[in-house]
């Protein structure tokens, strides 16, 4: 278990993306888990701890993305002739 005494949810997104499956504890925010590299919301869950969740899968999507090449918005993608 990786303990962030302070939160960021790049390195959240950088340590979940690493280690694939596991646990986390953020300071002021309480423990999570991951799995398949995604960070889950607790059972019994707050809404600090939906938002945080889907604060930091959005910083880990960015990182998948990046790591495929693909651009955010697929809309944006060159017409083919």
């Amino acid at each position: 278990m990786r303990v962030f005494n302070r939160y960021s949810p790049k390195l959240v997104a950088k340590h979940v993306t690493r280690l694939f499956s596991g646990r986390v504890y953020i300071a002021g925010r309480g423990r999570f888990d991951f799995d398949n590299g995604w960070l889950k919301p607790p059972e019994h869950a707050t809404i600090s701890h939906y938002k945080t969740v889907k604060e930091v899968n959005s910083f880990i999507r960015d990182v998948y993305q990046e790591a495929i090449g693909e651009p955010e918005d697929r809309r944006s993608l060159p017409a083919s002739r």
